[in-house]
């Protein structure tokens, strides 16, 4: 265990690192320093941006000089991710398309995109291990949570990570998921639209809900397959709220296939039998325009052989 008691650090912003909101700055400036301490220290006015109190949406220009507090907090000693060990040497195989601007991988299930609470190992880490020192810079886009798998999108320059960052917040970029989610999916209800409200628990634990406090929050559905008593539905998120589409499925009376927060526990046993073990949410295709080029991409990730084999089963025994 050791502390990390930082002086006051005086930072001017560079046309490069313009356009990011200020508590997403402070998250990539300050590691290890937990969310709801970067939140604190600029509610409370300790964080400064010329001389001037902020709020956390503040979006940063050229020029502007950022006051950061000392900071304190017992951090645990991590030992740093080898490039030789086994998951760093697996995400290798993971990577669907690499150039100078970006890289795109499809994410394992199990596997956290960020390290942290002690834990050496997630996406980034693991990335900027096999990578560096060739690439320097290497930041995620967006987010998958820990269970899902997929397409998951990295920015290798900070002009691509801003301009992916537009594109999300202008809905220029489509994401595809596929869900296993229980009974027969209406084929009339096509979009979800029910605003969302999260709430942390003392654990930690995100929790997400459906709240008229919530923030406006819409998901589009399309059924793609149907078994016994289950549907495959692809889901595409208009917004980008967190467990969005799990707790949207839920809304809709389908919960999605083994989801530990918002599930079924007597669908995920109707389950057991196709060896099925884990959330059931893949991102299975990203369309964007290249942050370079500006050319249409279009990338698509295999499901696992896990969901495979759990598709596989129910149709068999749909047909029987």
């Amino acid at each position: 265990m050791k502390i990390n008691n930082p002086a006051i650090q005086l930072i001017t912003i560079s046309d490069d690192e313009a356009g990011q909101r200020i508590d997403n700055f402070l998250l990539a400036r300050l590691k290890g320093v937990p969310k709801s301490m970067i939140y604190r220290i600029v509610r409370t006015g300790e964080l400064r941006v010329n001389k001037r109190r902020i709020k956390a949406e503040y979006k940063l220009t050229a020029g502007d000089l950022v006051r950061v507090p000392p900071v304190r907090i017992a951090e645990r000693e991590v030992v740093p991710v080898s490039a030789k060990m086994d998951k760093v040497v697996a995400l290798a195989n993971c990577i669907l398309y690499e150039d100078d601007h970006l890289l795109i991988l499809n994410k394992p299930s199990g596997t956290a995109v960020h390290g942290g609470s002690g834990l050496s190992f997630g996406v980034i880490e693991g990335l900027r291990a096999l990578l560096l020192p060739k690439a320097r810079f290497l930041e995620l886009v967006h987010r998958l949570d820990r269970d899902t798998s997929g397409v998951l999108l990295v920015a290798k320059k900070r002009s691509a990570l801003k301009s992916l960052h537009e594109q999300l917040r202008m809905k220029g970029m489509q994401k595809d998921y596929l869900a296993l989610v229980r009974g027969q999916w209406q084929s009339h209800c096509k979009v979800v639209q029910a605003p969302l409200l999260k709430n942390i628990l003392h654990s930690g634990e995100r929790i997400v809900r459906v709240s008229s406090a919530g923030k406006s929050s819409e998901t589009r559905f399309k059924v793609e397959a149907r078994y016994e008593f289950a549907t495959l539905v692809k889901a595409i998120p208009i917004t980008g709220r967190t467990h969005q589409i799990r707790v949207h499925a839920l809304h809709a009376g389908h919960p999605i296939a083994f989801d530990d927060r918002y599930g079924d526990r007597e669908f995920d046993r109707q389950l057991l039998g196709t060896g099925l073990k884990r959330l059931f949410l893949h991102a299975a295709a990203l369309h964007f325009e290249h942050p370079a080029t500006g050319e249409t991409v279009c990338i698509e990730a295999p499901m696992d052989g896990v969901l495979r084999q759990c598709l596989q089963r129910l149709r068999y025994q749909t047909a029987q």
